[in-house]
């Protein structure tokens, strides 16, 4: 019974890394090509270019916690949606508190903590569908016909970065160039994704909410046990759509990375004509 028991608690934790692990690696990632970015675009402009960004991309960021205190009932107390102070380590925040003892609102921490990347990646993919319509069509085309659910394999792996080639490819064409409409989302895209990684407070918060969903997730399998039925399977089930949860995922990082090659390149450009 005891062998049972830790077995199940076992298949629990590995399940919980399965299904919400992914979003933490791609976390980190987004931080630190955040960082890096923000580094080139402070030199460049100082304070006043990353603010620039900022008045864009916070309140979308700000979005991605107020619309998910409002789907798990947290009580909203105050909302910064814009910089107020001229502060690059002070731009916006979002004070909620919620009832202790209610488990959906407790799990609900944990999406609060990650809004920001979700509220992200949806604001990307609404600028690319009204001003890049061709690129949005390219990419949501290959999506359908070759990242299909399954379990986190090479294949799947490779056919989303594949997926970012060709959205890279559709992006970058001379129609695109020419387009000023092109420009102005390639505007809208960096001050999103200077802003779209998770602050240290983010990443608290959504931490919080883990060890609720590790209950749900323990307790399901105590019933599929005692009944016999297979949780895990169902449970598994929900982790093979990791291959949409990585392909806009990677939508993040491509922009991300855009980001950064564009905010170094400016940086080095600035940089010539000052020692000029």
């Amino acid at each position: 019974m005891a062998s049972s028991v830790f077995t199940i608690i076992f298949n629990t934790v590995l399940q919980l890394v399965a299904l919400i692990g992914f979003i933490f690696v791609i976390g980190f990632m987004l931080d630190f090509l955040q960082k890096q970015s923000v580094t080139y675009l402070y030199r460049t402009f100082n304070k006043k270019g990353y603010l620039v960004t900022a008045w864009i991309g916070t309140p979308i960021h700000e979005f991605g916690h107020v619309i998910m205190c409002l789907l798990f009932r947290h009580r909203i107390k105050k909302v910064q949606w814009v910089p107020t102070r001229g502060d690059i380590h002070y731009l916006g925040f979002v004070e909620h508190s919620y009832n202790p003892r209610s488990l959906y609102q407790k799990i609900g921490n944990f999406f609060i903590g990650i809004g920001p990347f979700i509220s992200g990646v949806v604001s990307l993919i609404i600028l690319m569908y009204c001003f890049v319509p061709e690129s949005y069509r390219l990419y949501t085309a290959y999506l359908e016909n070759q990242v299909q659910p399954e379990q986190i394999s090479l294949d799947m792996v490779k056919s989303v970065l594949l997926s970012s080639g060709v959205l890279f490819q559709s992006l970058f064409t001379i129609g695109n160039i020419v387009n000023p409409l092109f420009w102005l989302f390639i505007f809208f895209a960096i001050s999103i994704s200077t802003h779209i990684a998770l602050s240290k407070e983010d990443i608290k918060g959504a931490a919080t909410g883990i060890s609720s969903v590790f209950i749900v997730l323990l307790t399901f399998n105590l019933l599929g046990a005692f009944f016999h039925f297979d949780s895990s399977k169902m449970i598994f089930t929900l982790t093979s759509y990791h291959a949409y949860t990585m392909a806009f995922a990677s939508l993040a990082i491509l922009f991300s990375c855009v980001t950064l090659c564009i905010c170094f390149i400016l940086y080095i450009v600035m940089h010539k004509v000052k020692r000029r």
